[in-house]
């Protein structure tokens, strides 16, 4: 039985990885390590599929250290001290260490002193955020570094280059035409294995013409993922077009306009676009009115991710009853945007010396933080002083809504502290 494609196509040096320029690209930070073969131990976090895996080899593959996989949730602590043993002959070994946020407490503290001395490399995977599922102290001796899902070009550009080289594929006659690549790239969230796995498994179970040609259609890879191939045009109108009708459609408080749209966007199976939308919706459109909800959101997001469809439907369906039905404030948005025409009008207006900080030798001669009054010194936790620029000192940028009780009560608190000024 052969290995998957995805695992065949793992890259085995640097520059074969597809996406996450920010990283990647000449200059950037694990182009730079490479370079100067100067490699420190790292955490990747990200969605799955988005080259967590493979950066680890590659990097082993670049720099030719020997390379080891460890799954802190099924593998034991004597694998981990073998693998030390290990680093300790070969004087440096890259270890992937896959779902980091489950490494227990013991084979945390035996991990520690390997990282300390740096023959054990680590390379740490998971989808969870480091700043909160990953112990500090080992946060403390590692590099973090956000992998993003990659793009529907990237997808396409793996695609075509295990088919042209896999030693598999490259000898078949398939057809598969750009235009339909790209319907399917659209489709992937930002998953590189999940496409060329379910590319790999729709060429196989795919009859040969009578010329020996397979003929590979967007059709036939989304529905073996169980998804619809939805309207599609180059220029990607309808997509768009899809979610802007989901947001206007949760700012006009039409409950069952927005569930038809959101029904519409997951059976696209555009999970990525989903989340994002409804996110900004949740800020923008209910804002302060509603803050609770946004965080809600948030948690029913974070919960879509870790179902996975079809389950996840379940959570993002209540976000979106529950925006809805929420009162509605653009306050926030109007009032950053007010602030940035000013910050761009006036780019250099010069901050009031008593807000400048003191916390250099010499501030004090400079005038910096002199007469600055600490307002948790009043009963009342606030103090009448300057603190716009003198050239924006009347100007006002909160552009307040009373549509939620919440931001009723803040507005109460703003024009109590406009009136004493």
């Amino acid at each position: 039985m052969p290995q998957p494609l995805a695992y065949r196509m793992r890259p085995k040096k640097i520059e074969d990885i597809v996406g996450q320029q920010h990283l990647l690209d000449a200059n950037k930070p694990l182009w730079r390590m490479v370079q100067s073969n100067c490699i420190q131990s790292m955490i990747l976090f990200g969605p799955p599929g988005t080259g967590k895996t493979s950066i680890a080899s590659a990097i082993a593959g670049s720099l030719h250290l020997p390379f080891r996989q460890f799954n802190a949730a099924i593998d034991t602590k004597k694998e981990l001290q073998q693998i030390a043993q290990e680093a300790e002959l070969y004087d440096g070994l890259i270890l992937l260490l896959d779902e980091i946020h489950r490494l227990d407490k013991s084979k945390q503290d035996f991990l520690l002193p390997h990282l300390e001395k740096g023959t054990l490399i680590l390379v740490g995977a998971t989808t969870e955020n480091p700043y909160i599922s990953i112990n500090r102290a080992i946060r403390s001796r590692v590099q973090l570094f956000e992998l993003y899902p990659l793009e529907p070009g990237d997808i396409q550009q793996a695609l075509q280059h295990a088919l042209t080289t896999d030693k598999l594929l490259k000898n078949k006659k398939i057809h598969f035409e750009l235009e339909e690549q790209q319907l399917f790239c659209q489709k992937m969230n930002g998953d590189v294995r999940k496409a060329l796995n379910i590319l790999e498994m729709c060429i196989l179970s795919t009859k040969e013409s009578q010329n020996g040609e397979i003929l590979i259609t967007a059709h036939d890879l989304l529905q073996s993922t169980g998804l619809q191939p939805m309207s599609f045009d180059q220029s990607g109108d309808e997509h768009y077009n899809l979610l802007s009708a989901f947001q206007k459609s949760i700012r006009g408080s039409d409950v069952d306009a927005a569930l038809y749209y959101l029904g519409r966007l997951i059976v696209s199976g555009d999970m990525a676009s989903l989340q994002r939308r409804l996110l900004v919706t949740a800020y923008e459109d209910i804002g302060l009115a509603n803050p609770n909800a946004a965080a809600r959101t948030l948690a029913a997001i974070q919960a879509a991710e870790r179902l996975g469809f079809p389950e996840a439907r379940i959570p993002l369906s209540d976000a979106v009853i529950d925006l809805c039905l929420s009162p509605k404030s653009n306050s926030g948005v109007k009032s950053i945007d007010e602030a940035i025409k000013d910050v761009k009008k006036y780019p250099q207006a010069d901050i009031p010396n008593h807000l400048k900080d003191s916390h250099y030798e010499g501030a004090k001669e400079r005038g910096h933080a002199l007469n600055y009054q600490y307002p948790h010194d009043n009963k009342n936790g606030w103090i009448p002083q300057q603190y716009l620029p003198d050239e924006l000192l009347h100007h006002t940028y909160y552009q307040y809504k009373q549509t939620g009780r919440y931001e009723r009560a803040l507005v109460d608190q703003y024009q109590q502290i406009k009136s004493k000024k």
